[in-house]
């Protein structure tokens, strides 16, 4: 019997894998491209550039972010510009998810400290201290160079760790990356001067919170976490 002659029902069946496995491939792309959200360096090793995470969007619907917390945010204007699309693809999935609100532009950041509390850096072993306290962040590995008695916050030039002490406003949160040498953060603009501008801190506002950091999506090699 040739393939001509093959039974109808047969090739019916083989057809339909085919497209069975061409959907499911298309459904995970649409998924990892739209539900998937990026990450980027600023969060290594946490998260890595190229990590798509899944957002837990009924995170804080009941709750508030606590200290510790990875957050992902819709920042505003404070924050800078949006970064333009790479290309025209890129261009119509930020044109998508923001017009459709599955993806707009986010942030991801560790919560820090909340309203009311104080902040500042750094202590004489270079940590970030919250109402005094220091905190133990086994997260961070990429951090600003720091030496006790000779870079640090009395030191001239400062330390580009330290930050002064500064009251989180109402309703706001202070957000910054586990890789401290390469993060756009709450305190980014702030560091290294004993008087920075008023203006230079920037706060993630309790409205623009957008979700919690969940699994990573993508790559596989990476599931999980964080």
């Amino acid at each position: 019997m040739t393939t001509a002659d093959a039974p109808a029902p047969r090739r019916r069946r083989l057809g339909s894998v085919w497209i069975n496995v061409a959907l499911a491939l298309a459904l995970t792309a649409i998924v990892v491209a739209f539900l998937g959200q990026p990450s980027s360096g600023s969060m290594s090793p946490t998260l890595e550039p190229g990590d798509r995470i899944i957002v837990n969007r009924l995170a804080f619907v009941g709750s508030d972010p606590a200290p510790g917390d990875i957050v992902v945010f819709r920042p505003d204007e404070s924050w800078g510009e949006k970064p333009a699309a790479g290309n025209w693809f890129t261009g119509v999935l930020q044109w998508a998810g923001e017009t459709t609100g599955i993806r707009p532009y986010v942030l991801v950041k560790r919560v820090i400290a909340g309203e009311g509390q104080t902040v500042e850096c750094c202590s004489a072993d270079g940590q970030v201290l919250v109402d005094g306290e220091p905190l133990h962040e086994p997260y961070v590995v990429k951090d600003l160079p720091f030496v006790n008695g000779e870079l640090d916050c009395d030191s001239t030039p400062m330390s580009t760790r330290c930050f002064p002490e500064v009251t989180v406003p109402e309703d706001a949160y202070m957000v910054l990356g586990d890789n401290r040498a390469n993060s756009a953060d709450s305190v980014f603009l702030c560091r290294g001067t004993a008087e920075p501008d008023d203006g230079c801190w920037r706060w993630m506002q309790r409205d623009s919170v957008f979700g919690k950091a969940g699994p990573i999506l993508w790559p596989v090699s990476r599931w999980g976490g964080p």
